[in-house]
C-alpha cells in the first residue's frame, strides 16, 4: 500500500483531532479551569496542565509555558482532580473514562499525593501517514524520539490504519491505557483495534506472549517497551511470525545500541575476537563490534518532530555500518501542511559511545632502523618531496588498527598518507604499542 494513497483526502481530515477537552477541564478545580480557557486561544494547543502542591498552577501550550494563578496549590486542588479520575495504578497514572488524558501522580515519602501532570490525549487523524506504507507492508516497525515528541499519538493511529484500512487483527497492549483510552470501552480512535489492558506495568511482556496465544492477531502494539523481559517477549512474538509495532525509550538508533536491556531489539551486539589473518584481511583490529542476532524489528524509526521523521528501512544493515564506523543513510521524511510526505535522504558518519577511542597520528615519517634493545617505536625522518616540490603522500600499512580510523586520523592531522594493503609496498608500518611489544608485525 503507498503511503500517499490519501493524498486525495482534505486537510481537515488529516489535521482533525478528536481530544475531548471538555472532560479534562471538567476535572480540574474552578479556578485553574477559568485560567486555563483564557489562556488557550493566546497560547495555542494545550499540552499539559501541572499542579504541585504550593506552587502556581501551570499551563503547558504549544507556544510556550503559562502560570494561571499567582496562588499556590493547595491540597483541596488535588483532591478534586483526584476525584475526578480513575483509580491510579502501580506506575502512577490514571485516565478520564472513554477519553485519551493520562494524569500521573508525584507522590512524597507517605505515599500522598503533591503533584499532578495532567496531559491532553489527542487522537490525531493522518498522524501516522509519513510511515504508514511501512506498517502496511506487514514488516515490524519500532519508533523512538524524545518523550512528548509524539510516538503514542503515531502508535494509536497506525492501529486504527492497521485495523480498519488495512483489515488486520490488531491487538493493542495498553499498559497504562494510554493508546486507547481509560476504561472498559476503548476510545474509537483505535478503529477496530482490540485493546488488552495491563494489570501492573511488570506483566506487560506476560501479556504480550498471552496475546499472541489467545486471540490470534496479525498485529501486536505495544507502547513503551523498556525492560529485557519485554524484549525477550518481542522477539518470541516475531519468531511467531507476528508483526510488531512498538516504541521504545530512547532517541535514535545507537541510544538502543548502547542499552543493554533493549539492545537485542536491534540485535544486540558481542565482542568477537579475530584471528591475525582475518583481522588483516578485514584490516581491523583482532577484537571488534558485531551484531549478534537478526534485529527484532526490520524498520526503525526516529520520531524528530510531529510532522519529521528519520527512517532506517533496514535494520540489520544499519547496525552493520553502526559498528564499523562506516557512514549512515537514512531516509527522511517531512509531512507538508498539504498532506503530501517529502523524503529525502542524510548520511552520516557514526561513532558510537561503545566503540574504542581513536588513536592521534603524528604526521607521517619514514622509518629508521632500531636497535634490537629498543623498547618504544623510534623517531623517524620527514617524508620527502616529490619534484614539483609539494610533500607526497607516505605509504602507510596499519597493522591491529582500523584502516578507516587511520584514514579519519590523518584527515584530522592534515597529513597525506596512502593506505597499503600489504607490508611490501609500505614505506612504513602502523601499529599499536600492545603489538609492537609483542614483537608484531
Amino acid at each position: 500500500m503507498s503511503i500517499d494513497r490519501h493524498e486525495d483526502t482534505s486537510q481537515d481530515d488529516a489535521a482533525k483531532a478528536a481530544d475531548d477537552l471538555e472532560a479534562l477541564l471538567a476535572v480540574l478545580p474552578p479556578t485553574v479551569r477559568k485560567a486555563v480557557e483564557r489562556e488557550s486561544g493566546a497560547a495555542g494547543e494545550l499540552l499539559e496542565v501541572v499542579l504541585d502542591l504550593g506552587r502556581p498552577p501551570e499551563a503547558r501550550f504549544a507556544g510556550g509555558d503559562v502560570y494561571l494563578s499567582a496562588d499556590g496549590v493547595t491540597e483541596k486542588d488535588l483532591a478534586h482532580v483526584i476525584a475526578g479520575v480513575s483509580p491510579f495504578g502501580g506506575d502512577n497514572r490514571a485516565g478520564i473514562a472513554r477519553t485519551l488524558h493520562r494524569i500521573s501522580a508525584i507522590r512524597n515519602r507517605a505515599g500522598d499525593v503533591i503533584g499532578l501532570t495532567c496531559r491532553v490525549g489527542r487522537a490525531v487523524r493522518g498522524s501516522a501517514r509519513v510511515i504508514e506504507d511501512f506498517a502496511t507492508s506487514g514488516k515490524s516497525v519500532l519508533l523512538v524520539g524524545r518523550p512528548g515528541v509524539g510516538k503514542t499519538t503515531i502508535l494509536r493511529e497506525l492501529a486504527r490504519v492497521m485495523a480498519d484500512t488495512a483489515g488486520k487483527r490488531v491487538v493493542i497492549v495498553d499498559t497504562s491505557n494510554e493508546i486507547a483510552g481509560d476504561g472498559d470501552i476503548p476510545h474509537p480512535a483505535i478503529g477496530r483495534a482490540r485493546r488488552m489492558q495491563v494489570a501492573t506495568p511488570e506483566q506487560q511482556h506476560a501479556v504480550m506472549i498471552e496475546a499472541v496465544e489467545n486471540h490470534m492477531p496479525e498485529v501486536i502494539i505495544v507502547d513503551e517497551m523498556g525492560t529485557e523481559l519485554e524484549a525477550a517477549a518481542a522477539r518470541t512474538i516475531a519468531e511467531r511470525g507476528v508483526q510488531l509495532i512498538a516504541t521504545a525509550h530512547g532517541n535514535t538508533l545507537e541510544n538502543l545500541l548502547v542499552n543493554p536491556t533493549l539492545s537485542d531489539l536491534v540485535g544486540g551486539v558481542h565482542s568477537v575476537t579475530l584471528g591475525d589473518e582475518e583481522a588483516r584481511r578485514r584490516r581491523t583490529q583482532k577484537t571488534i563490534l558485531e551484531r549478534k542476532a537478526p534485529p527484532t524489528f526490520d524498520v526503525l524509526v526516529e520520531i524528530q518532530s510531529w510532522s519529521r521523521v528519520a527512517v532506517h528501512a533496514d535494520v540489520a544493515r544499519t547496525v552493520d555500518a553502526v559498528l564499523r564506523g562506516q557512514a549512515v543513510t537514512a531516509e527522511t521524511r517531512e509531512l507538508e501542511a498539504s498532506g503530501a510526505v517529502r523524503r529525502s535522504f542524510e548520511t552520516a558518519t557514526t561513532t558510537p559511545e561503545f566503540e574504542v577511542a581513536p588513536f592521534v597520528m603524528a604526521p607521517a615519517r619514514h622509518p629508521v632502523q632500531r636497535s634490537e634493545h629498543s623498547a618504544e617505536p623510534p623517531m623517524a625522518e620527514a617524508v620527502p618531496v616529490s619534484g614539483n616540490g609539494a610533500a607526497r603522500p607516505a605509504r602507510v600499512h596499519p597493522f591491529g588498527i582500523s584502516r578507516e580510523r587511520l584514514e579519519a586520523a590523518a584527515r584530522e592531522a592534515g597529513v597525506s598518507v596512502a593506505v597499503t594493503s600489504s607490508v611490501g609496498e609500505a614505506e612504513m608500518v602502523l601499529t599499536t604499542k600492545a603489538h609492537f611489544r609483542r614483537g608484531a608485525p
